[in-house]
């Protein structure tokens, strides 16, 4: 055993070496900010597209001092309820002035934007519009109108404000968008990691390496020291992007405030991270085994689709367990071991208990060993082969998908 990790750690040096003295280490540093930068230049884009929009407006066409009224009723009201609870209103006629006009000759002015057009008096208003226009304006309509009509019978009291921290009713409805953020960014980081771990073995089997290491030292060391060569380098690259981060942060003066987990911020980032580093190694063992097992570049690129895919179903499966704490499904989400990670997190942040996390964490690393022995196991019986005995009996012969004979 002592040998094995011995070889192990000059494995993951090796390759951790290559790794970050490789100009292309540059790129997969500056791989994460690319997206961040279309994401605001995407966001600033869609807020001026949704600022020069044309808003619907209200059109008012009562008599002038009605309309007035109006006007005056929204600008009073909008204090107490919002400015965002009213549509923007719009004396646009007169009928002592227009005559009986009919309303749908004010909506069909373009330049006005008009969704609806009032019409009538304070006691009997009339919405012009389309049904649906007509139904979303008609109650903010009809308060303004009794608010107009008589102000002193509505005015609204000033209710005093008594403060607290926080309460039962939603101190967990405020722990979930904690655990959410948290399930999302390890996923992330996983998602965005572990997947090169798929193309490790491509290269040295290529080039008859992987011989000369399996004559060597054990097919364990290998595997376990690519692995921890690639955790290493992710570990790296977060570093970096975390204190990139924290930078750009501090200079925006925009740290978002994340409502506090039950464990304590402390324990909650410490647990986050060795989730993490728990996710990786056990995909990365996994990955590591399939991707030893594809004989060219092309094989890998085949693979990598079904195993993304697999991860968002482990990742929505325990984003779908994470409201349902201490029920079966839940329960399911923190003991199977791929979904594991994300669902722990989310009760990092509900629940205040730690037990159950060292329980999780012991369950993943021997989970991860299995992985790692199993493909290690497999890439020796079905690629570490010697001599003519496996190749002489499907001599001349074609598989579909790799398991049907085909003949030609």
């Amino acid at each position: 055993m002592k040998e094995i990790f011995r070889a192990a750690l000059v494995i993951a040096r090796r390759d951790f070496t290559a790794i970050i003295y490789s100009k292309a280490f540059i790129f997969f540093l500056l791989g994460p900010f690319f997206p961040v930068l279309v994401g605001i230049a995407a966001g600033n884009l869609g807020g001026q597209i949704a600022r020069e929009a044309a808003q619907p407006v209200v059109g008012l066409a009562m008599v002038q001092p009605d309309s007035e009224k109006m006007m005056k009723a929204r600008e009073t009201l909008a204090v107490n309820m919002g400015e965002s609870y009213f549509t923007q209103m719009k004396i646009v006629g007169d009928p002592a002035r227009d005559g009986n006009k009919d309303p749908q000759d004010y909506l069909k002015k373009k330049e006005d934007n008009l969704s609806v057009v009032v019409t009538g008096s304070l006691e009997d208003p009339t919405v012009t519009g389309t049904k649906r226009a007509v139904e979303r304006e008609s109650a903010a309509i009809e308060l303004l109108a009794a608010y107009a009509r008589n102000p002193a019978a509505m005015k609204l009291p000033e209710a005093k404000a008594d403060f607290v921290a926080e309460t039962a009713n939603n101190d967990k409805q405020l722990r979930t968008v904690t655990a959410q953020g948290g399930q999302i960014l390890v996923f992330f980081l996983t998602m965005l990691l572990a997947g090169m771990v798929l193309s490790n073995l491509v290269e040295e089997k290529s080039n008859k390496i992987i011989e000369i290491l399996a004559a060597s030292i054990p097919m364990e060391s290998v595997f376990l020291g690519k692995l921890f060569a690639m955790l290493g380098m992710a570990l790296l690259g977060i570093f970096v992007w975390t204190a990139v981060g924290g930078i750009g942060l501090q200079v925006a003066q925009g740290i978002p405030n994340f409502p506090t987990p039950a464990v304590g911020w402390p324990i909650f980032i410490t647990l986050c991270f060795t989730y993490f580093i728990m996710a990786y190694l056990m995909l990365g063992a996994l990955f590591l085994g399939i991707g030893a097992m594809a004989a060219t570049v092309r094989e890998v690129q085949t693979i990598s689709m079904p195993v993304t895919m697999a991860q968002l179903i482990n990742f929505f499966f325990a984003s779908y367990a994470l409201t349902k704490t201490g029920q079966p499904v839940e329960q399911f989400a923190a003991i199977f071991p791929f979904s594991s990670p994300f669902a722990m997190i989310g009760r990092a942040a509900l629940e205040p208990n730690l037990w159950h996390h060292a329980v999780a964490i012991i369950g993943q690393i021997l989970f991860a060993i299995l992985l790692l022995r199993l493909g290690v196991v497999l890439f020796k019986r079905n690629v570490m082969k010697s001599g003519n005995a496996g190749r002489i009996k499907d001599a001349g012969k074609r598989k579909l998908f790799g398991l049907i004979t085909v003949r030609g």
